[in-house]
């Protein structure tokens, strides 16, 4: 079954995936920073049973303290979990399908965090099939909820809705035009918040931004949605509009020459490196310059990451060996060199 980065979607010029997050708790429970070991046991049981006969989506149960450090890490290095999460605690799970579109995390800052992932622009096909998930789940659970406020979750900034709706968009010609503080700006005077590649607090690696709403509390899921899509697109536009002018320079058209040229021929590549001249070649590609395939960009990125590439091994690689087998993967899976 392929994984939901490894098909071409749609608008994935610019945007190259789409993530819906519910959050929620259940009444009979504290939330998990006061729940004991045993009780987020608990939790975790009652949710997996509740999902066993699920149609037509396979999920894998994980309970976290049986994996290796660099087999959670690789989790997180591919979004279908939170860095936070990855950290060794008893009491936690995932339930994971076999096409990584789906991930739920069990007890991390809620007891339940539903995770759809889609590629491109596919905020209704993601939110129809976490809210599936979801509905499942409460006629066979009692979740917190108030008729006032809505869900109730552990941090106040997800009450309501509960919901978190982003899209990973690739904007290297606003990126490396300086544009990215003055939009930054703007989003937020819309309810969205725009953040580097992992989510708050982090760094845009490759000018990927992830753009998410902000609000939860009285606005409706629907409304939500509507708001970030109608942004999204705009941003898209922006991000066109720039770059056909960006790739004119012959500056620019250099840099993307060279970087398509380093990733042809380069035996060693770090993560960084990697991302930043994935940039460069992506939009080189896009407007023609170079001729590369984009869902195997997508694919590299999320596959070739450091803990990934140590668990593909099955064994502690080296920097020197990650960057070997990360440049060869490159040369041949990119550039059929």
């Amino acid at each position: 079954m392929n994984k939901w980065y490894e098909t071409k979607s749609q608008h994935d010029d610019v945007i190259l995936s789409t993530r819906i997050r519910f959050a929620r708790n259940l009444e009979d429970y504290p939330f998990p920073c006061r729940l004991d070991a045993e009780g987020k046991e608990k939790v975790c049981r009652a949710v997996k049973d509740a999902l066993s006969d699920v149609s037509g989506l396979k999920l894998k149960y994980i309970e976290m303290q049986t994996l290796s450090p660099k087999e959670a890490v690789a989790l997180a290095e591919k979004h279908l979990i939170s860095p936070e999460f990855a950290s060794p605690q008893k009491g936690r799970a995932l339930l994971l399908s076999e096409d990584e579109s789906v991930s739920i995390m069990l007890c991390e800052e809620d007891h339940i965090r539903i995770q759809v992932i889609k590629g491109g622009l596919d905020l209704e096909g993601a939110f129809e099939l976490a809210n599936k998930i979801d509905d499942l789940l409460d006629s066979k659970l009692k979740y917190a909820f108030d008729e006032r406020i809505g869900y109730l979750t552990q941090c106040p900034t997800n009450l309501g809705t509960g919901m978190r709706a982003s899209v990973m968009m690739h904007l290297p010609a606003l990126s490396k035009c300086s544009q990215m503080s003055k939009l930054a700006s703007t989003v937020s005077k819309l309810g969205l918040t725009i953040r580097g590649t992992y989510g708050e607090g982090s760094n845009p690696k490759g000018d990927i931004f992830q753009l998410s709403n902000q609000v939860s509390l009285g606005i409706s899921e629907r409304a939500a949605l509507d708001n970030l899509k109608a942004i999204t697109m705009q941003i898209a536009t922006q991000e066109r509009s720039a770059g056909e002018e960006f790739v004119k320079n012959v500056n620019v058209m250099d840099r993307i020459t060279r970087a398509y040229g380093i990733l042809s021929s380069a035996r060693l590549l770090s993560t960084d490196e990697m991302l930043e001249l994935f940039s460069w070649v992506r939009l080189g590609a896009i407007y023609g310059i170079i001729e590369a395939d984009i869902s195997k960009l997508n694919e590299l990125t999320e596959t070739m990451q450091a803990a990934t590439l140590s668990c593909e091994a099955g064994k502690d690689l080296t920097s020197d060996q990650r960057d070997e087998i990360r440049a060869k993967a490159v040369r041949e899976k990119l550039l059929n060199n």
